[in-house]
Formats: structure tokens, C-alpha cells, sequence
């Protein structure tokens, strides 16, 4: 069991590398800073979703609150040259 999950790591760590060279041969890069760009607004939206939810319950909190703070085309990004 111990075997099978070491070689498990290894691959996906393997996988992530090849994966890092290959988005940088067509010319993308992975945004490193995302999370610390993106953390204030995301702290906002849930500060106000929390007043939400004190105020007007669940039903208040669904339809005001987007908990979607993770842009995924924001991640991966095309290199400026």
C-alpha cells in the first residue's frame, strides 16, 4: 500500500513538470500570484455574504452570495512578449 502511494506522488509529480515545460512551449505560463492578487476581493464578497446570512438567513445567503472566487482562465495565462 505504502509502495503504490509513493508511486503515485512520484507520477503526479512527474506529471506537473512535463506539464510546466509543455505549457511553456506554447507560449503559456501559470499565474503564481493569483492567490495573493485575488484574496482581498474574495475576503469582501465572504464579509458580505456573512452580513447576508446574519441578516436575511439562508434563503438571503443563496441568492446573493457567489462563492466562485477561483477564475480558472485567470490561472494559466498567455506570456506577453
Amino acid at each position: 500500500m505504502i509502495f503504490f502511494l509513493i508511486r503515485l506522488i512520484i507520477w503526479l509529480a512527474g506529471l506537473a513538470v512535463v506539464g510546466y515545460f509543455i505549457l511553456g512551449y506554447f507560449g503559456y505560463q501559470p499565474n503564481w500570484r493569483y492567490y495573493e492578487e485575488s484574496r482581498a476581493s474574495c475576503q469582501e464578497q465572504l464579509r458580505d455574504c456573512q452580513k447576508n446570512l446574519l441578516k436575511g438567513g439562508l434563503d438571503g445567503a443563496k441568492e446573493t452570495c457567489n462563492f466562485q472566487c477561483v477564475d480558472p482562465k485567470l490561472l494559466i495565462h498567455k506570456e506577453e512578449k
